[in-house]
């Protein structure tokens, strides 16, 4: 899936150019066909992202000034929380006598929409990128974590930084799947789907099989959650928890919305183990495809990271994007 690294570098140092990868850094390995997916994909090289941020930098260093905050980011959190609660209401305590197939559909294309953005807007407070203070990105995460029924706006931030670290190492990226994964889904088509439809139980799964002691944090989302939880069904009813979690479920799994967590690091093309999308999807989703430019400078927000792709052209054109979150999906 991704290489091994057991090598870490500075922001600052000098390019390394006796990389034969540079100035791209893809790798030389070929990606296995369809009906030979037993195991990851391995490689020698450390993962190509710092590398290739610092022959960026070294040829623009104006994209220093891409770096910052996006306040605005918390504003769109705020909006979309009090919207799917308010739905949730709605299908809860005035539509009770909604057919269920109906309360599915609006699970769907309504709470499972909204439901894929907190992912986004999770990560970039996570990132530290909604403001100055640690703290306030902490609050935004767990924010828009509100109307989510699971604590996850602080694990993902424990996790999603050690992807950044250790990216493509076994063992120590959290995003990658488990062997067990590997084993028992293959190629089967029926098993993929049913993979994806289950995808967001799989993401927490894999932190659970880390075996890590929860931090600090991680148990005040925890028990904010469960008293939220309980605040739902007091104020609104259990129906309108059920609404929510469905909707997560929708959210992180057989949803286009949902489609980056595929797009950004399974392979499909040889040498290459990340993959920026650079479809209409990212209006709503906050830019969240442009997941190259986002590994090589997790420094810059969404509202800025279009700027670097536009900037550092020469090394994002020659790389492999896709266009269709449904055909990633597909």
């Amino acid at each position: 899936m991704s290489p091994h690294s057991t090598e870490t570098y500075s922001a600052d140092a000098p390019v390394i150019r006796d990389d034969p990868r540079h100035p791209l850094y893809l790798g030389t390995w070929k990606r296995p066909s369809k009906v030979d997916v037993q195991d990851f994909v391995h490689d020698d090289f450390e993962e190509p992202h710092q590398k290739r941020k610092k022959a960026i930098l070294a040829k623009h260093p104006e994209v220093r000034e891409l770096y910052g905050t996006e306040p605005w980011t918390a504003a769109i959190g705020l909006a979309v929380t009090i919207f799917q609660l308010a739905v949730a209401y709605y299908v809860g305590c005035v539509w009770r006598d909604l057919h269920w197939a109906a309360v599915v559909a609006i699970a769907y294309f309504v709470g499972g929409t909204i439901a894929a953005l907190y992912g986004v807007i999770i990560h970039e407070a996570g990132h530290n990128l909604v403001f100055k203070r640690p703290l306030l990105n902490r609050l935004t995460g767990m924010m828009v974590n509100i109307p989510m029924v699971v604590p996850i706006s602080q694990s993902f931030r424990r996790y999603h930084l050690e992807h950044h670290q250790f990216q493509g190492v076994e063992g120590m990226d959290p995003d990658l799947p488990l062997d067990s994964e590997i084993k028992l889904i293959h190629n089967n088509p029926l098993l993929k789907t049913l993979w994806v439809f289950c995808y967001s139980v799989m993401y927490v799964v894999r932190g659970l099989v880390m075996k890590k002691k929860p931090q600090k944090w991680e148990l005040i989302n925890l028990s904010a959650m469960i008293l939220i939880d309980i605040l739902i069904v007091w104020t609104m009813s259990a129906r309108s928890l059920a609404y929510l979690a469905v909707s997560v479920f929708f959210g992180y799994g057989m949803h286009p919305g949902a489609a980056h967590f595929i797009q950004e690091h399974y392979i499909f093309r040889d040498g290459q183990e990340t993959y920026s999308y650079y479809g209409s999807g990212n209006i709503f989703y906050l830019n969240i495809g442009l997941h190259n430019e986002h590994h090589d400078f997790p420094q810059i927000p969404w509202t800025r990271i279009w700027k670097l792709r536009r900037i550092a052209t020469e090394f994002y054109d020659p790389l492999f994007a896709h266009t269709s979150w449904v055909y990633v999906i597909y």
